[in-house]
């Protein structure tokens, strides 16, 4: 694929970004009952943060799950049922965050409707309800070609991946991953690399395989099979 080398348009100007976060003004939960209670009230800017903005989180960790009332489910309620549910629930599959809280209160209705005994969590080890604030800043750094996007995907960091990948996809209008709406923009857009780059089930990996599909899905189409074994 020929590199584009038109400078006349406007160069991919690479963002990082970081979290701040604080209590979310609702009560802890102890078990499953208070964790019903506590989702069917809590502002939505707790639920965005529990499912959308775990991957940025320095202290996320988890390699299973990727929202934090599945990881709580699992870790502290010991109710790995309930976890798995809750865990296959994509949020940019919602329209909003209130459809969103409903698919999330259906699993905990449901869960609770076939215990026997409502689970606990140890003490100390409650669920903590948070929200946060997105701090967004330049890097000073601009792509203008894809093949220095190609270079450059490997040092890019965790907060830019979010930013331009997983943040990128509740931006309006667009609703898509940066790279790919610059992309379009080329005077040659490369369709097939696009269609690729959006076939990645992003939310469903951690930012260092993010990283990585994104690097080997990118340098197939520029350089073949081969330049990435």
């Amino acid at each position: 694929m020929p590199e584009q080398t038109d400078k006349s348009l406007p160069p991919f100007k690479v963002m990082d970004c970081t979290l701040i976060t604080r209590m979310g003004g609702v009560d802890n939960a102890m078990n499953l009952r208070e964790l019903r209670e506590r989702v069917a009230t809590c502002p939505v800017d707790c639920i965005f943060h529990h499912f959308y903005e775990t991957l940025i989180r320095p202290s996320f960790d988890d390699p299973e799950f990727r929202n934090d009332f599945a990881v709580w489910a699992s870790r502290e309620l010991r109710d790995r049922v309930l976890a798995e549910r809750l865990g296959v629930l994509n949020p940019y599959e919602f329209e909003n965050m209130e459809q969103l809280r409903a698919a999330i209160l259906e699993l905990l209705d449901e869960r609770l409707a076939e215990l026997p005994n409502i689970p606990w969590a140890p003490k100390g080890h409650e669920f903590y309800f948070m929200r946060a604030v997105t701090v967004i800043f330049p890097t000073g750094i601009e792509i203008h070609t894809l093949e220095e996007l190609a270079r450059r995907l490997p040092r890019l960091s965790h907060g830019s991946l979010y930013y331009h990948v997983i943040e990128a996809h509740r931006r309006p209008p667009l609703r898509r991953d940066d790279f790919t709406a610059w992309m379009l923009q080329l005077p040659e857009p490369p369709h097939e690399l696009i269609r690729d780059l959006e076939r990645i089930d992003f939310y469903f990996l951690t930012l260092a395989e993010l990283r990585e599909s994104l690097i080997s899905t990118v340098q197939r189409h520029l350089f073949g099979e081969e330049a990435h074994a």
